[in-house]
């Protein structure tokens, strides 16, 4: 029976919803560190090399292309011509390495909270960051994506939010709560475009991506899920585009080929405009279940843990 054939001697298991257990195969550990915000590990086997943050995967050099050119391109393309991005998180560098493809973009600021695994990412995966931390247009900025929203009044045109899975409770909720994203369309130029990781939209999880749709709404006049092609999260993942500029995600297929002809450096793997209609093309099941859905996350009224049935 194909897929039985277990050759790997060590195991990671990672927990992707409270029913399930996804098992990767692990040839060695390069590197195992707790910093002072989470428990890290680089580790080689079948996917290449993979970083692992607080037990949970991240991306892996055989198939990060999936992940990145999905988060990154689709605000791109909705805006046409982005020239200043701000991304949250992305401590592998295949985020900017991705901005970076667009020859319009003048700068990228990253800010990411946690510089001991930037810097060791930056040691151990090459093959993710591509040296893109050296060009002259990028800044990188170790704080907390709250602290510098605070603190700073600049506007972009693009805003990547590369960070936790959503959660209902711990200290990465207020990421995904309807007072951040307000700050989040403050710094947004006029016709500025928001992209956020949303989580599993897996049946056992999905109420997540659900309810962080439901509070983009209410911030944000357009709002549209994305289902990226994904391999080895052992889960369908869901990002959410948002912006105060009316766009369709029903897009022509040949006008975006030509503006990423026009605009990029382009040696994609796998964004063009047909991928990018596929990724549009969210199922019914997960339509309709934001269209039932009333619950918008705040601060204030912290959501109840809820028991989900499968």
């Amino acid at each position: 029976m194909a897929g039985t054939y277990l050759s790997a001697d060590l195991y990671f298991a990672e927990q992707i919803t409270p029913w399930d257990v996804y098992k990767h195969g692990i040839e060695r550990v390069l590197v195992h560190q707790k910093t002072k915000y989470q428990e890290m590990c680089i580790v080689k086997g079948a996917y290449g090399k993979a970083l692992i943050l607080d037990g949970k995967w991240q991306s892996c050099t055989e198939d990060e292309f999936l992940y990145h050119e999905s988060l990154v391109h689709p605000p791109m393309i909705f805006h046409g011509s982005p020239r200043k991005v701000l991304v949250f998180g992305g401590a592998e560098g295949a985020t900017i390495r991705e901005v970076l493809r667009w020859k319009t973009v003048e700068k990228v600021v990253m800010v990411d909270i946690d510089g001991e695994v930037v810097e060791l990412c930056k040691k151990y995966l090459p093959e993710m960051h591509q040296n893109v931390f050296e060009d002259p247009r990028v800044e990188l900025i170790i704080d907390d994506a709250q602290n510098f929203l605070d603190s700073s009044s600049e506007t972009w045109d693009v805003i990547i939010s590369d960070l936790t899975d959503p959660i209902e409770e711990g200290p990465s909720f207020p990421l995904f709560t309807q007072e951040y994203f307000q700050k989040i369309r403050q710094v947004l130029s006029t016709d500025g475009f928001f992209i956020i990781q949303g989580g599993s939209i897996s049946p056992a999880e999905m109420y997540l991506h659900v309810r962080v749709v439901k509070t983009l709404q209410s911030v944000f006049n357009y709002v549209h899920s994305f289902i990226p092609y994904s391999t080895s999260y052992g889960c369908p993942l869901g990002f959410v585009i948002a912006s105060d500029k009316e766009f369709s995600p029903q897009v022509n297929p040949e006008k975006v080929d030509s503006l990423l002809a026009e605009k990029t450096i382009g040696d994609f793997q796998l964004m063009d405009g047909i991928s990018l209609l596929g990724m549009s093309r969210s199922p019914l099941n997960l339509r309709e279940a934001i269209a039932a859905e009333t619950e918008i996350y705040t601060l204030k009224n912290p959501p109840k843990n809820i028991e989900v049935h499968g």
